[in-house]
């Protein structure tokens, strides 16, 4: 491996992304040098693309952009013990200090230290070698592919989402966006036994890729629909209210609408990012004892969406609707902000696509 053929994402700012070849990274006796195979474009990339930041989040500096990631081993630290060079791994991105109230409580995703890929001021992971630590990397089974461990972190924010919503068998569920995040909370909503699941998005296309991946009802939100109207819908198809809902989108819109149509004494989850400050109906909720419960990331829920995965149970491969090399990286995130032919999740390749795949692909 030359030294320096490490080509990388950079963003340098608002619409300035450029692509860099640097050095390959030395490892930490606990970590592991990746070749990185798959890079899924998330909506955070896109807004700190366009934005340059995300709330407290800024982009200050240059940073490497990236983090839903599979790749794999080609270098041992000396204490690394749980993986092999060859394997091919998952990569959860936010390494937490391990030592705070929260880590040794199980809540490492609000450690005050944690170390998260492509969340200012860190660097993330699109480009072709990268070091993590061991044991934030999830071996694959060697019939799920190199996009399926790229997916298993938008699954697992699903994953969090339904048990936050603490979702069991008989829940009716309402999901406010068909975004990636709400297709794979769908999917996680079904196998935690969710008996009816509405979904609702402004765009169609979406919509019937929810149906495909098992929602029993739709609605394709209009500009004029009133929040009235919405919810007498929304009760009428499900013939019923839902008890659990989740909101995918984070608009103040859908923050309304999520707890105007929730049963009484059910839970509205708020996964979406919106504006930092929404005007809603708060006391209508509180009289009615609906619980308001917020997600940020997830914890310890890779092992259970691997499972999903490897069990056939979460269909995520049908969410990837493009492909792109990294050197096309410029395209991809094109494709991934405007939803060029219906983009839904878009992947970049830092190796041959199937290079690392299971045969067949």
């Amino acid at each position: 491996m030359a030294p320096n053929n490490n080509l990388t994402a950079i963003l340098y700012g608002i619409e300035d992304l450029r692509l860099e070849n640097l050095e390959i990274p030395k490892i930490k006796d606990e970590e592991v040098l990746l070749e990185m195979d798959c890079v899924g474009i998330c909506g955070s990339d896109v807004h700190y693309l366009v934005h340059g930041r995300i709330g407290d989040f800024i982009v200050e500096k240059p940073m490497i952009i990236g983090h839903e990631a599979s790749g794999v081993v080609k270098k041992l630290g000396k204490n690394v013990k749980n993986l092999a060079v060859g394997d091919r791994v998952a990569i959860e991105p936010g390494v937490p200090c391990r030592m705070c109230e929260f880590c040794k409580t199980g809540k490492y995703n609000l450690c005050p230290d944690i170390v998260f890929c492509a969340t200012p001021p860190y660097d993330g992971n699109l480009r072709r070698f990268y070091a993590h630590a061991a044991d934030f990397c999830f071996k694959l089974p060697d019939h799920v592919t190199m996009e399926e461990g790229a997916l298993l972190e938008p699954l697992s924010v699903g994953v969090h989402t339904c048990r936050r919503a603490e979702i069991q068998l008989g829940d009716i569920v309402m999901i406010l966006g068909a975004g990636p995040i709400g297709l794979v909370s769908l999917l996680t909503a079904k196998e935690m036994g969710a008996t009816k699941v509405i979904i609702l998005d402004l765009i169609q296309s979406r919509l019937d890729v929810a149906k495909e991946l098992g929602a029993d009802y739709t609605i394709a939100i209009q500009k004029n629909d009133s929040e009235g109207e919405l919810v007498k819908r929304i009760h009428s198809l499900l013939g019923a209210q839902p008890n659990k809902s989740l909101d995918c989108s984070g608009a103040e819109a859908t923050n309304r609408l999520g707890l105007l149509a929730t049963k009484s004494g059910g839970v509205f989850v708020i996964v979406g990012n919106g504006p930092p400050e929404v005007k809603v109906p708060m006391v209508g909720s509180v009289c009615r004892e609906v619980d308001i419960r917020g997600v940020f990331r997830y914890a310890n829920d890779y092992p259970a969406a691997l499972a999903l995965v490897a069990s056939g149970k979460a269909n995520v491969k049908r969410l990837v609707t493009h492909h792109f090399d990294i050197t096309e990286t410029a395209d991809a995130f094109k494709a991934s902000r405007y939803g060029t032919d219906g983009a839904i999740k878009v992947m970049i390749h830092c190796q041959p696509r199937n290079k690392n795949n299971p045969k067949p692909f």
